[in-house]
């Protein structure tokens, strides 16, 4: 049984949230402000964690970073009435899996957590002879994917969630030629409203995580007109 914990300090919203897990199957632990939820998601280490952001105590915000540098693995969904882009940035940037708006629909909400552990379950697949358990090699790279980072030569970078995500999707389809809709296709949430150009941001901010010299790159290359090849061995580029 998947253990749901919600953060949410409105009772009768969190009433209707646990009614609607519970219904589903879903074993339900509840917090009323930010300082209670980050203390229980530290101590149970709950399968999903449903995020307020507007709370007493601790806001949302700052509960989802002390999260993740708690390296706590579950997906974290977003609910909060704040539906501003920038506050959508930020959670994501923070490690958020999905920001929903309110008002939403308990079954709009139930199918983007039921999505969230789906891509949770597989969000980080076999690199094989690159992969060794929760972290990945590649030239003088190592990716720690439960802790939302990479350590280049000696310094460490933090990952955001879509960073990781996307580079998790490199990593499987090393060698291949993946155009950016594709990518947007199979790494975006469409509710993201993401573009092409959003692609090449990320990339770019990926690159300077892993190239020795971003404005060359040997393993993160343009295909011109396309899109992107990842390789492993550095490109002679």
């Amino acid at each position: 049984m998947k253990r749901i914990l919600v953060i949410e300090d409105e009772p009768l919203l969190r009433m209707a949230l646990t009614d609607a897990l519970r219904a589903e199957g879903f074993e339900v632990l509840e917090a009323a402000d930010g300082e209670m939820g980050l203390a229980s998601a530290l101590r149970e280490d709950p399968d999903a964690v449903l995020l307020d952001l507007m709370l007493p105590k601790r806001d949302g915000f700052s509960v989802l970073r002390a999260l993740r540098e708690d390296r706590l693995a579950a997906p974290v969904l977003i609910l909060s009435a704040r539906g501003a882009e920038y506050d959508r940035i930020q959670g994501f940037e923070y490690g958020a899996d999905d920001y929903i708006v309110k008002p939403f629909s308990m079954q709009e909400l139930l199918l983007r957590l039921g999505a969230a552990l789906a891509r949770r379950a597989g969000a980080t697949p076999g690199v094989a002879h690159e992969r060794d358990g929760h972290r990945a090699r590649f030239g003088g790279v190592e990716v720690d994917f439960e802790a939302f980072s990479l350590v280049n030569r000696g310094v460490r970078h933090g990952l955001s969630r879509l960073e990781l995500e996307l580079l998790t999707y490199f990593l499987a389809h090393e060698g291949e030629v993946l155009d950016r809709l594709r990518l947007l296709s199979d790494v975006w949430n469409p509710s993201e409203s993401p573009t092409t150009r959003t692609v090449d941001q990320h990339v770019l901010k990926l690159r300077k995580k892993i190239e020795a010299d971003p404005a060359a790159p040997r393993h993160l290359v343009t295909v011109h007109g396309i899109g992107y090849q990842f390789l492993l061995a550095p490109s002679g580029r």
